[in-house]
C-alpha cells in the first residue's frame, strides 16, 4: 500500500488518486502531488508609517476610533502596551486602559 500525502487544506489522511490528481473525500479539494506548493512567506505586520510590528510592542493611535455599539471614542495618541498580532481583518489584539480588550487594525497605529 502506497502512502499518499494528506490533504493540504483540511489535512485529512484519506486522499485518493484520480488520474494525475489527488482528491480529498472530506473537503473535495483536488491537487497535483507533483507540484511544489509555494512556501508562504512569514506574515509581516506594519504600522501606519511602515514600521514592522511585533508581539509585545507598544503603539499609539494615529486616529480617533469610535467603538462600535458605544458612544465612547478612543482618542488619538492613546498608548497601547503589549500588543498581540493575529491573523484576520483586525491585526492587533490588545487591552486599552479604560476601554478593555479590543482588536485594532494596524493601519491606525504607529510604533512607539
Amino acid at each position: 500500500m502506497s502512502t499518499l500525502p494528506p490533504c493540504p487544506q483540511c489535512h485529512d489522511e484519506y486522499a485518493y488518486p484520480d488520474g494525475e490528481l489527488l482528491i480529498c473525500p472530506s473537503c473535495g479539494h483536488e491537487w497535483n502531488p507533483g507540484e511544489t506548493t509555494p512556501t508562504e512567506a512569514a506574515k509581516v505586520w506594519k504600522d501606519a508609517n511602515g514600521n514592522v510590528l511585533q508581539d509585545g510592542d507598544t503603539v499609539t493611535l494615529v486616529k480617533d476610533l469610535k467603538i462600535k455599539g458605544s458612544s465612547a471614542v478612543v482618542k488619538v495618541g492613546t498608548k497601547v502596551k503589549n500588543i498581540r498580532l493575529i491573523d484576520g481583518d483586525h491585526d492587533i489584539d490588545c487591552k486599552i486602559d479604560g476601554f478593555g480588550p479590543m482588536q485594532l487594525k494596524s493601519g491606525f497605529v504607529k510604533k512607539v
